[in-house]
């Protein structure tokens, strides 16, 4: 059976990937920040609870060996866990304001990949899937027939370009780790205030497909719902 660990799986993007792994067989660790929102989104899609807070070196590492500890091995992890950071005007934009996305959706995956390699390695099929965003892709947000390029939000998209980039980097550097890296699409969320005209169900399509892929497939890809979006 496949065991899959999710960051930021307590609502959203995250726990409809929790519920729909659970649904596919999966044995999945819901991750997330707040342990009473955590157990509930647990219960409710059949998931295990883990506390982690990917902002936090000692809680990730509290996070893997409990994981260690209770299921021995990871195959896939979900790094999922982001914000969309302050909104203020770009002249009131802080180094302050971006370090703190950054540090949930760069650095954070740094934390997690990091403590979650060892329990990776053990797997026969070791996947790591990156949640990005077509806001960090330069060919999408100048495509004038795209909404991303109608959206200003420096510090989220600067994060989820650089989101994007460490994605190949690792795919480079991780040969026996299988590394890929997803915009879930514009879905309907609490980070855009439930504004995206996709469900939850759909902005899931593309890390289910590589949850569930199985061995033999490629890494350092850029996919979305409807397959491949390539780096141009």
């Amino acid at each position: 059976m496949t065991t899959t660990f999710i960051t930021g799986a307590n609502k959203g993007l995250g726990r409809e990937t929790a519920r729909r792994l659970v649904e596919a067989g999966h044995t999945v660790l819901l991750g997330a920040r707040d342990p009473q929102a955590g157990r509930r989104a647990a219960e409710e899609v059949g998931a295990r609870f883990v506390q982690v807070d990917v902002t936090d070196e000692a809680s990730v590492a509290a996070a893997a060996a409990d994981v260690a500890a209770h299921e021995g091995a990871v195959d896939v992890l979900v790094n999922n866990a982001g914000v969309s950071g302050a909104h203020v005007d770009v002249p009131d934009l802080s180094a302050d304001d971006v370090a703190a996305v950054l540090d949930v959706n760069l650095l954070g995956v740094v934390r997690t990949t990091r403590a979650f390699l060892p329990l990776l390695r053990r797997s026969a099929d070791p996947v790591v899937i990156n949640v990005a965003s077509g806001l960090g892709s330069t060919r999408l947000t100048h495509d004038p027939s795209r909404i991303e390029s109608t959206v200003v939000a420096p510090a989220y998209t600067a994060s989820k370009a650089a989101l994007i980039m460490l994605t190949t980097q690792y795919a480079k550097a991780l040969p026996d780790v299988r590394v890929n890296v997803v915009d879930p699409g514009y879905t309907a969320t609490d980070l855009n205030g439930h504004s995206g005209p996709q469900t939850v169900t759909e902005g899931t399509d593309a890390v289910v497909r590589l949850a569930t892929e199985g061995p033999g497939h490629g890494s350092g890809r850029f996919l979305d719902r409807d397959g491949e979006i390539g780096w141009s």
